[in-house]
């Protein structure tokens, strides 16, 4: 498994170091008070911001006393503390401005080999701006203004932490994410009652590992068998039938249903079963619809076809309301299968691994940005009232769903079918084919801009 990417908060005391930290986690992990020195030994934790993930590690106030003392010996930590991290996160308070010791700190942190980022704390509204064009003296580049407390410019502070944190984790290989991928599919398959999902893990196994029959309703429990498929492992997963809300008065089902999306949950790739000999039904699309919020890969799978009429009629009308009642992620795969003769079977696992690869695809930054040069040269964005939005740049936050966030100016008026146009040229340029994408806007606060009369 490879490390998280490190980051340490280092500054004087008292300039609201805890209080980031806190934020960072989301969580009150560290002890916040005005009085100066509350932290004192080292705290780490795992932070996420706008998707990034690293490990964080809140230091004691830096102080100039003999390292025999405890302060001295507090000193140590925080330079240990930045030998360790991948980068340095250099905090000040802008309200008060800079002081002798901020600036013995910023001598000490430029003559280390670490990268630093300049951050001035409690910047609400114009109070800090004196403070923050003061910073510049330092030698360590533009300060980002924030507001630990009240949680303002985070997304500034991510636009700068990650580029430290792309390196980080290219220097340390995600060995975790290519063990997920050589390791075993998590393959979920739901779908209505009676639709044949335990006939068809007992094909794939070859044996009649479950209970199967013409009832509807037999499986309960979310079953998980392990299984090979040439040669690759796979852990199959078997729900119980999902009916509509309104018909589910049982409680047992009703328990065996929440189970069945909880396997959701945990599952990589979800094939959603229909039933050839009755089409595509309301509760189908709802199923699906609750996949593809969940983020998961979702492969869908015609049943039953060795007894379906007019198959070519029925494929196509099936494909043309899935694109239609799944909207939001058009394409999604469709396969026909035979869990009684085993048709279909081997086709259906090479989408499903396809499937995973494309969910946990990661693109460079340079190449989906010159994707995204390319997307709003060819279609700009409106200009609503007359005000262009400036669209700046897209870096992809995380894998397994991808996950995108874009950067701009009056990003909060982009219209949605703006968004749609986004997404679906990312699916279809990128190779993310029919797997659910996220895009989250973020617009960065300029400290200095003066707000118009």
């Amino acid at each position: 498994m490879a490390r998280l990417p490190v980051i340490a908060i280092v500054g004087r005391p008292n300039v609201g170091k805890s209080t980031l930290f806190n934020r960072l986690v989301g969580k009150k992990l560290a002890l916040v008070d005005d009085m100066p020195g509350v932290t004192r030994d080292r705290r780490e934790g795992d932070a996420h911001l706008f998707g990034l993930d690293f490990r964080v590690i809140d230091t004691a106030g830096y102080e100039e006393d003999d390292a025999a003392t405890l302060p001295g010996r507090m000193r140590q930590q925080t330079e240990r503390a930045v030998a360790d991290a991948d980068a340095a996160l250099f905090l000040f308070d802008a309200r008060v401005g800079l002081t002798p010791l901020d600036e013995e700190i910023a001598r000490w942190l430029r003559g280390t080999d670490r990268p630093v980022v300049l951050v001035g704390n409690k910047a609400e509204g114009r109070a800090g701006e004196a403070g923050l064009y003061e910073s510049f003296s330092l030698g360590l580049g533009e300060p980002i203004a924030i507001s630990a407390e009240h949680g303002e410019g985070m997304a500034d502070l991510f636009g700068v932490l990650q580029p430290h944190i792309e390196a980080a984790e290219s220097e340390n290989p995600d060995d975790e994410a290519e063990e997920d991928e050589n390791g075993p599919l998590k393959l979920a398959i739901v779908g209505r009652p009676n639709a044949g999902k335990s006939t068809l893990i007992n094909a794939m196994l070859g044996d009649d590992r479950l209970i199967t029959g013409p009832e509807a309703g037999i499986t309960r429990d979310s079953i998980s068998v392990p299984w090979e498929w040439r040669g690759r492992p796979v852990e199959l997963i078997d729900t119980a039938g999902m009916r509509k809300r309104a018909k589910v008065q049982d409680k047992l089902e009703k328990l065996s249903v929440a189970d069945g999306l909880r396997a959701v949950d945990f599952a990589e790739v979800v094939v959603m079963m229909l039933d050839a000999t009755k089409g595509l039904e309301a509760q189908d699309l709802r199923i699906a619809d609750r996949v593809i919020e969940e983020g998961r890969a979702l492969v869908m799978a015609i049943n039953k076809w060795d007894v379906a009429q007019d198959r070519k009629e029925l494929f196509e009308g099936i494909r043309v309301a899935l694109d239609e009642g799944l909207a939001q992620i058009r394409g999604v795969p469709l396969i026909a299968i035979s869990a009684m003769t085993k048709k279909g079977i081997d086709e259906l696992m090479e989408t499903a691994f396809a499937t995973r690869e494309a969910w946990s695809r990661r693109v460079t930054t340079g190449e989906l940005n010159r994707w995204f040069r390319a997307a709003i040269e060819k279609n700009p964005p409106p200009a609503p009232k007359g005000r262009r939005i400036k669209l700046r740049y897209v870096t992809q936050a995380r894998t397994r769903p991808p996950s995108f966030v874009l950067f701009g100016t009056r990003v909060d008026q982009l219209p949605q079918s703006y968004e749609r146009y986004l997404l679906n040229g990312i699916r279809r340029d990128l190779g993310f084919g029919g797997v659910p994408v996220r895009l989250t806007m973020r617009a960065p606060k300029n400290p200095y801009d003066t707000p118009k009369e």
